[in-house]
């Protein structure tokens, strides 16, 4: 992808995606970078739908291309990737982003998640790691390089220590059925969906959707909010 294909406002869904193709867009303030994961995941077969330079051109470009999966830096000019994400997922809690950053500094980390981020992978990862992380992105797993998993973990851990706005014991709230509240459990040890599918005996589809459901009923809007609620009722030790 060359710097005049960025400038170009990006294409539809319609324009050359095939069925089940990953829909990807690329955020950087970096051309150089920004072209070169662009090329590196078309390479691999996914369908990059558009890239952007700051964080205004990408809330714009997203809305209009509505992506699967956003590959985001978090420095970015006019508007810091963050407030991005948060702006993003706030008006579409279906859109995975993957952050793509240099720093690896646990504020960020936790500030990335916080504001609806699936992952969290280091700029140092290799094209054969970042392709995989956008396809894990894509059907719903938390990504992180290695070490920042258990980061994001304890943090859960501490936030269920605190009173959570929206999530009060209220006799009337929906009931999970026992196979959406055995899912959560294991959301909340902090397994990916593959390998809750592994020990479950079932597809990575339906992890997908008992996850989809238990957001719906508990009226949860991303996995930093389930993973809580889960915690805080002590399902994590289960």
């Amino acid at each position: 992808m060359n710097e005049q294909q960025q400038g170009q406002e990006p294409a539809t869904a319609g324009d050359g995606a095939t069925a089940g193709t990953i829909r990807v867009m690329v955020v950087d303030d970096h051309p150089m970078w920004r072209d070169a994961v662009a090329r590196d995941l078309a390479e691999a077969g996914l369908d990059v739908v558009a890239t952007a330079g700051d964080g205004e051109q990408a809330v714009r470009r997203a809305q209009a291309v509505a992506p699967d999966v956003l590959v985001l830096d978090l420095n970015l000019p006019l508007k810091p990737g963050v407030q991005v994400c948060k702006e993003l997922v706030g008006a579409n809690p279906a859109l995975r982003v993957l952050v793509l950053s240099a720093s690896g500094e646990h504020a960020d980390v936790l500030e990335a998640v916080k504001s609806g981020a699936t992952g969290y992978l280091l700029k140092s990862a290799s094209t054969e790691e970042l392709i995989d992380a956008v396809r894990r992105t894509a059907v719903g797993d938390a990504v992180f390089t290695p070490g920042l998993a258990g980061l994001v973990l304890g943090e859960y851990r501490r936030l269920a220590t605190e009173p959570a706005a929206g999530t009060p014991d209220d006799p009337k709230a929906p009931r999970l059925t026992d196979r959406e509240t055995e899912v959560l459990r294991l959301v909340a040890k902090g397994l990916s969906y593959k390998q809750i599918a592994e020990r479950l005996v079932i597809s990575h589809r339906t992890v997908q959707n008992h996850v989809q459901n238990t957001l719906g009923k508990l009226q949860l809007h991303n996995r930093v909010e389930l993973v809580r609620y889960a915690i805080e009722r002590g399902l994590d030790d289960a």
